[in-house]
């Protein structure tokens, strides 16, 4: 009897322990997304920063993939937000050229994946490290940027911008169009 009070209580103590963990602060639940894949939390967003990616942070189920805009069809991150290409960097330099206040209004697109993946993107798909040792995305060798105006998937407000910032297109080329009011 009393073997049997001990197995028992030490499995209570491990259900326990373990549906303590389910619910604390900091983690993430996976869901399914239409279609039937899974897909984790993106790591990147209009909100990114450039600080490096921590170890318990999952890669989404592909880092990129295309939508139908005003802009026509473009590039965008798991969560449907537009990526867009800054004409001032230069193409397999391994660098960006907007740093510091630049930033603030152009976060990076990053990733935590090994190898980033793409759905429905044609241009060649990699990586450069950020100055903080994070990985920032690139297509065909250009380094990719959220706009910070950017809140909602669909939004292309960064398109045009100053007359250097494109949206992306699925083959890795700039999409050179006026966006309304700009």
């Amino acid at each position: 009897m009393k073997k049997h009070l001990a197995t028992s209580l030490a499995a209570m103590a491990l259900m326990a322990g373990l549906a303590g963990c389910a619910g604390s602060p900091g983690t993430s639940t996976t869901t399914a997304a239409p279609g039937g894949s899974s897909a984790a939390p993106a790591v990147t967003g209009p909100a990114a920063t450039s600080a490096a990616p921590t170890a318990a942070t999952k890669a989404p189920a592909v880092d990129l993939m295309t939508a139908a805009s005003s802009a026509g069809r473009i590039v965008v991150d798991a969560k449907g937000m537009s990526l867009y290409f800054f004409a001032k960097d230069t193409k397999d330099s391994g660098a960006s050229a907007c740093t510091g206040a630049c930033l603030a209004s152009w976060p990076r697109a990053l990733t935590v994946a090994a190898k980033p993946s793409a759905d429905g993107v044609t241009g060649v798909l990699g990586t450069i490290t950020t100055p903080e040792g994070a990985k920032q995305l690139t297509l065909n060798g250009l380094p990719l940027y959220y706009y910070a105006k950017d809140k909602e998937p669909g939004d292309v407000m960064g398109e045009g911008v100053g007359g250097v910032w494109y949206l992306a297109d699925p083959a890795g080329e700039m999409i050179k169009t006026a966006a309304p009011g700009y």
